[in-house]
């Protein structure tokens, strides 16, 4: 699997340069019908937080190259896939770091990052112009990143999304708002954000974190790129030492965000109509449970409006991190589901004689 890092300056529609990563196999044949996936991380990661899964992905494709497991040949490919930072996260957050000091510092928008997405796809800015015109896109989302994901499809012009996979997505009713609201800013807040080194982060997370419960291979990528060294203009008098690419302030920011998530929860029941969308929980409910049942029943306007829905076992809100293999299963049906209906629609298609 080849990879290559990107900065995009998307200014001046969005104040901020955009950091993405893409992944492709050099011998990977052209095909007009080909995905292109598109990934966006969880609130205080960062986007390679995603690369377990695409090599889980790519390892799938290599292996079903001749055959599904069924006897049959796979009949979708996949172009590349990329991964985006949201602008206040990972690589991103340090080339914005002296815009983010004043006026994001409070109060950071969820739809920010959907806006960010959407420049980057777009075109917005320099040098993608154009780039994705014509990719059979396919947006995938976790947490923060679903919700982005979801309102990426709100500016102009419209992003064609073939279909759009969303794993525990930050959206909820108004009735469980506030408590939530308060639960994550608190958590934000009292996150331990220093460490004498790399090593020792990895040690303290490995075993006596909240992080234990993760995927090494996914610890390991965030205390590669999640973490920066010290001095940060947050802490000019620190010298030695790492800290979070997405700052405690940061995140709090982001926490603060009144509108974000009311806007997705709205648009969830008309996106489903237009856009083919996946959504995926883990069987831990680590929020209250009425709220899932709110997004899956109520709040889509029905859970037959989804293209599926799938739970994973022993996972909580951080699916991806603790279930990547899992991760990869479920994407890899959704994709195999999406070939099919698109194909059935094609077929529809072409017998209709004008």
């Amino acid at each position: 699997m080849q990879s290559k890092n990107y900065i995009f300056d998307a200014r001046p529609d969005l104040p901020f340069q955009i950091t993405a990563k893409q992944y492709w196999f050099e011998d990977t044949p052209y095909s007009a019908d080909a995905y292109t996936l598109v990934f966006a991380h969880a609130a205080g990661f960062c986007k390679e937080q995603w690369e377990t899964v695409i090599d889980g992905i790519f390892k799938l494709l290599r292996q079903s190259e001749d055959t599904n497991g069924d006897g049959l040949p796979t009949k979708f490919k996949i172009r590349e896939m990329w991964t985006i930072d949201a602008p206040n996260h990972g690589a991103a957050a340090i080339l914005n770091e002296q815009v983010l000091q004043w006026g994001y510092d409070n109060v950071f928008s969820w739809e920010t990052y959907g806006r960010a997405v959407h420049a980057f796809l777009s075109g917005h800015g320099s040098r993608t112009d154009s780039y994705f015109r014509g990719h059979n896109i396919i947006g995938i989302g976790h947490s923060l990143g679903a919700t982005a994901v979801m309102l990426s499809t709100t500016f102009q012009p419209s992003i064609s999304y073939k279909s759009i996979h969303i794993f525990e997505p930050m959206i909820y009713g108004q009735q469980w708002e506030l408590k939530l609201r308060d639960f994550f800013l608190d958590v934000a807040l009292k996150r331990r954000d220093i460490w004498p080194s790399s090593e020792e982060a990895f040690n303290v997370m490995r075993n006596r974190s909240a992080r234990k419960t993760w995927d090494e291979r996914i610890l390991k990528l965030f205390v590669r790129h999640g973490l920066r060294t010290l001095p940060t203009l947050d802490y000019p008098d620190k010298t030695i030492g790492v800290t979070l690419s997405c700052s405690k302030k940061q995140e709090a920011a982001l926490c603060r965000d009144p509108t974000s998530q009311v806007l997705a929860y709205n648009l969830l029941r008309h996106l489903i109509k237009k856009v083919p969308t996946h959504i995926t929980y883990g069987s831990i409910h680590e929020y209250p449970a009425a709220s899932r049942y709110d997004i899956l029943h109520n709040a889509s306007g029905g859970i037959e409006q989804f293209s599926s829905v799938s739970e994973i076992e022993g996972a909580g809100h951080l699916v991806v991190h603790t279930h990547p293999d899992s991760v990869v299963e479920v994407i890899w049906k959704a994709l195999h589901k999406d070939h099919v209906d698109i194909s059935k629609v094609n077929k529809c298609h072409s017998k209709v004689k004008l």
